[in-house]
């Protein structure tokens, strides 16, 4: 964001820009006053001591970085082994952004719950204009149209701006978590709570996976919520696996003509069994949304929440103007993914250890 590069210079920092990096979110290389513009994205990190991006940067890119330096980025390590691979034989510190903990002084770094806020406040939007109704009760003189009813399922950030987005929209709204205490959270914005009687809270803030009875409970008691609903907006996930199946194919039939989903989960492969990732499908008269990359349909402010992810988190790196890293810290000690030629983060190290070890026996 120009608006924050003063907050750099004032660590101490002065800025190189890869050029037309945000022309995407309107943000043009003239709006970056004192930045140096380079055209070479391997020139512009060869000098850098820190590096920011949004995305992880592919192998051969790291491999032009310099040894000791330090990445800031979305890592997601497990899927992007090379690029670990490089970090470390490059000796790069990288701090995956999704590793920040979730903890209270954390909150203003945590760049998972800022992009879901958006993320979630855009799913009725997007199901509002695939919907063949309105959401709001509307009277006219011929008649009062009734409000369509939303059903939002996984009520974390995302699921709970979607209902806020939906009240505002005049819905009505149901909410569903297989955290019983998102209930209060669901009624405080107005939608009622549907109570499967199955308590999955997890570790570190998200929901554990359901046991086949428990998946069969559940299944029995939202049923009937999903026929009934003119909108479903899914965001249920579990970090590394696969999300996990919220509506059947059978549940999706028995939907009433017109109904929509947004499947918020598609990323990892999709809360209903029908979705396609990154398209949008018919199933008899139920449309499926499965969008991907859902807050850069807001680049303005998803660039804007995810700067100033990063600057908090400069500031507990960067002391006098040079780089400070005190792996005491929760915060660094979790988010650091690799540090000196090392994959600090113990779960990642394993599975690049198990994959180094397939390959060899392969080879």
């Amino acid at each position: 964001m120009p608006a924050l590069t003063t907050r750099l210079e004032r660590l101490g920092a002065a800025l190189t820009l890869e050029a037309n990096a945000g022309l995407a979110a309107t943000f043009a290389d003239t709006a970056y006053r004192d930045a140096r513009i380079e055209n070479d994205p391997k020139t512009v990190v060869s000098d850098a001591d820190i590096v920011l991006a949004v995305q992880p940067p592919p192998a051969d890119l790291v491999k032009a970085m310099k040894p000791g330096s330090v990445l800031i980025s979305l890592l997601y390590g497990n899927s992007n082994l090379d690029t670990v691979a490089a970090l470390k034989d490059r000796k790069v510190t990288a701090f995956a952004m999704e590793q920040i903990p979730r903890i209270s002084r954390a909150q203003s770094m945590d760049v998972l719950s800022s992009q879901a806020a958006l993320a979630g406040y855009y799913a009725p939007l997007l199901g509002a204009v695939h919907m063949p109704r309105i959401l709001p009760m509307m009277t006219t003189a011929v008649g009062s149209l009734r409000a369509a009813k939303v059903l939002v399922m996984g009520l974390g950030v995302a699921g709970l701006s979607a209902l806020a987005t939906a009240h505002r929209l005049g819905a009505i709204m149901e909410g569903y978590d297989v955290r019983p205490e998102t209930r209060e959270q669901a009624e405080s914005l107005g939608a009622k709570f549907v109570d499967t009687g199955v308590d999955a809270r997890g570790e570190g803030g998200y929901a554990r996976e359901l046991t086949a009875d428990e998946k069969a409970k559940v299944e029995q008691t939202l049923t009937r919520h999903i026929a009934e609903a003119d909108m479903i907006i899914t965001t249920a996930s579990v970090p590394g696996r696969p999300a996990p199946k919220l509506i059947s194919s059978a549940q999706v039939a028995a939907m009433k003509p017109g109904a929509v989903i947004v499947d918020l989960g598609a990323e990892s492969g999709g809360n209903c069994e029908m979705t396609k990732p990154g398209d949008t499908v018919n199933v008899g008269a139920v449309t499926i949304l499965g969008p991907l990359n859902v807050p850069s349909a807001l680049a303005q402010h998803a660039s804007d929440l995810y700067a100033k992810n990063i600057l908090n988190l400069l500031d507990l790196l960067i002391k006098d103007g040079a780089i400070h890293l005190d792996f005491e810290d929760e915060v660094v000690a979790g988010t650091v993914a690799t540090h000196d030629g090392k994959i600090r983060n113990e779960a990642l190290r394993q599975i690049i250890e198990t994959a180094f070890h397939s390959n060899h026996e392969v080879a």
